[in-house]
């Protein structure tokens, strides 16, 4: 399956083991952890994954006609959820 930046809010991918993860959004892509690229064929797969990742995210903002200059910050509101236990 090909990362498709900016498609969906339920995409994640891990790069080089589950150190490494990218969570896709529809507003943003998160990138977190760390990957190390050895010289060697996993390094060569894992920067290839990571290749993929980036030109993605970069083909997606490249076609935005109208990039803001900065995004607006998420605002999380804090609510009350019913116990599905009770």
């Amino acid at each position: 399956m090909a990362f498709k930046a900016f498609a969906n809010d339920e995409d994640a991918v891990n790069i080089g083991g589950d150190a490494f993860t990218v969570e896709n959004g529809t507003d943003r892509v998160v990138l977190n952890g760390s990957v190390e690229i050895a010289k060697d064929r996993a390094g060569l797969a894992a920067a290839l994954a990571l290749k993929d990742v980036l030109d993605s995210i970069v083909a997606a903002l490249q076609v935005e006609k109208t990039l803001p200059e900065h995004a607006q910050e998420k605002v999380i509101t804090p609510g009350k959820l019913d116990n599905p236990f009770a």
